[in-house]
């Protein structure tokens, strides 16, 4: 069976995807910071033995090469980027730390290290571990607050830092052509988790289950694109 790697995996869209692919009977490698503080993610692990759950923080980058190195020998056809940080909210919470004149740069910083470097070093630690695969696809969550074309003002840290994390997964599309891995970044609609909030229109089982159908239809002529989770094609 083929096996996924996904980061942020003990809640919201990191879990669902991991309750997904396991129920679908992949083998799955379910990454978090702490474990322990994900039950269903714990309760997941005794459902299926094809579920291996590590502690991994994607901010730490000496964990991301320890990571890679306990999983030296396995193939890994989708490696999924989930993990990610949205930061103070001005609206929703009165925290202005990301609004124009209110930057919290070190704040800033920390987006830009969990958003978008991140993917980066994961792609580069696990480069040969997808290559050794049957899919090879790397994968990173984003959104569509990422896109220049659509944006409006605010949330400035959470927008640059998925505006790079795109950018940075259409540049990989050319650096890891030779090697048949296809790359993509997501948005994954708007959906009723914990980040998104009781507002939002998108339960997250129907959109990860098009997201994942999505993924699957990767190819090398469409690699490197901006998709929203149902297959249309979002602006840069």
């Amino acid at each position: 069976m083929p096996t996924v790697l996904i980061t942020g995996a003990n809640r919201g869209l990191g879990l669902e995807l991991t309750t997904q692919y396991c129920a679908d009977g992949w083998n799955v490698i379910a990454a978090c910071r702490n474990p322990s503080d994900g039950p269903e993610l714990q309760v997941l692990d005794q459902k299926y033995p094809s579920l291996n759950v590590h502690a991994l923080d994607v901010a730490d980058f000496a964990a991301i090469d320890n990571l890679a190195a306990t999983l030296k020998a396995r193939p890994i056809d989708v490696l999924i980027n989930n993990a990610g940080l949205f930061g103070p909210k001005a609206k929703a919470e009165g925290d202005p730390r990301q609004e124009f004149g209110h930057m919290d740069y070190d704040m800033w910083a920390q987006l830009f290290r969990v958003n978008t470097m991140a993917p980066m070093k994961m792609a580069e630690a696990f480069v040969g571990h997808v290559a050794a695969s049957t899919q090879k696809r790397i994968v990173t969550i984003t959104s569509s607050v990422g896109s220049i074309t659509r944006a409006d003002g605010q949330i400035h840290a959470y927008r640059t830092s998925k505006a790079a994390a795109n950018m940075l997964m259409h540049n990989l599309s050319f650096d890891l052509q030779a090697k048949g891995i296809i790359t993509a970044a997501f948005c994954p609609g708007w959906i009723k988790t914990r980040m998104g909030g009781p507002d939002a229109p998108l339960e997250a089982p129907e959109a990860m289950t098009r997201l994942r159908t999505v993924i699957a239809d990767l190819t090398l002529s469409t690699s490197g694109r901006f998709w929203l989770y149902n297959g249309d094609l979002l602006p840069w």
